[in-house]
């Protein structure tokens, strides 16, 4: 197939874009490098400068290239700052993300997958939380992702856009020749390797008094390879099995404390850290059912704990201390 995959120089977009590659299909990412890397487009890839927001840029890279699908991986993650910037998220994640589907309309392009996230659930009533969980997202992040899934599926029954989405409950670790680097840093596992490497002082828990064996918040983490490769499942059965929606992640949480005593024990550093507030938009725990994904398209994640995850992690920052800064 020939896929466009919009924020294909991000952290996921680079390890989705490079299985992509490995599949022998054709690949253009499109990305506007505020949080993505040229460095990180996989060689074999064609790359194009442009922003969701711009109609006229969208119209341009569908109008060159006669595409099969869309991966779009586009939009703002930050919980917290969603918290204080609403507008911000659903602007980006709704109102830009509808000028994609406009594009693939247009166009013809009457496939899409789309990455989505488990904050669509908000509190959990059950542990791990199915796809058949309520939705009552506690964040204007999860509640704006909400909103896009829904309005995939009225594209889906006004055009035919066949739909694949996929809520991620917490992308971590690294392929060996792409990684994490944002800026600024906000996700745990790559902030505790920051100080392991002796690029911070210490860590900043936040918060330690939820109702959790050790008081900090629990989270499923999904190894990016493993991620990476449900995109491509999903992208190659979406004919056969029509429209569907997955949870993607293993069957287990891990505390934040957890995490830094796994880091602890992989890197040989102190790790010191430093209690915080709660931080606005956070739950107690995120833990994915992913049982649905696993019977249908037999996704089974090659990193089922979080020890192997990290090791992957590490491996890639030890690499790439600055990441992709020259």
């Amino acid at each position: 197939m020939r896929v466009l995959v919009i924020g294909g120089a991000g952290y996921i977009g680079s390890v989705v874009t490079e299985q992509l590659i490995k599949g022998k299909h054709h690949v253009v990412v499109f990305d506007n490098l505020v949080q993505g890397h040229l460095e990180a487009v996989p060689a074999g890839a064609e790359f194009f400068l442009g922003d969701v927001a711009n109609q006229e840029a969208l119209e341009s890279v569908f109008g060159r290239w006669p595409f099969d699908a869309v991966i779009d991986l586009a939009g703002e993650t930050i919980v917290t700052d969603s918290m204080t910037n609403p507008f911000k998220y659903v602007k980006k994640n709704v109102v830009d993300g509808l000028n994609v589907l406009e594009a693939m309309v247009k166009y013809g392009v009457r496939r899409i997958i789309f990455s989505s996230t488990s904050a669509v659930y908000g509190e959990p009533e059950t542990i791990p939380m199915p796809e058949n969980h309520r939705l009552e997202p506690g964040n204007s992040y999860g509640e704006s992702k909400l909103i896009f899934e829904k309005m995939i599926k009225w594209y889906d029954h006004a055009f035919g856009i066949r739909f694949g989405i996929l809520r991620y409950f917490n992308a971590a670790g690294a392929s060996r020749n792409f990684g994490e680097d944002h800026r600024p840093e906000t996700h745990l596992i790559p902030l505790v390797l920051q100080v392991a490497l002796g690029q911070r002082e210490f860590l900043t828990i936040f918060g330690t008094d939820y109702e959790t064996p050790d008081g900090t918040c629990i989270r499923g983490y999904t190894q990016v390879e493993d991620l990476a490769r449900a995109h491509i499942l999903l992208l190659e059965n979406l004919d056969k099995l029509g429209s569907k929606i997955y949870n993607v992640g293993t069957l287990k949480g891990y505390s934040v404390m957890e995490v830094i005593d796994c880091v602890r024990e992989i890197t040989g550093a102190q790790i010191p850290a430093i209690r915080g507030p709660r931080r606005a938009g956070d739950v107690r725990v995120m833990v994915a059912d992913s049982t649905k994904i696993r019977h249908e398209l037999g996704w089974k994640p090659a990193y089922e704990d979080i020890h192997s995850i990290v090791k992957t992690a590490w491996d890639w920052h030890r690499r790439y201390p600055n990441g992709y800064s020259k």
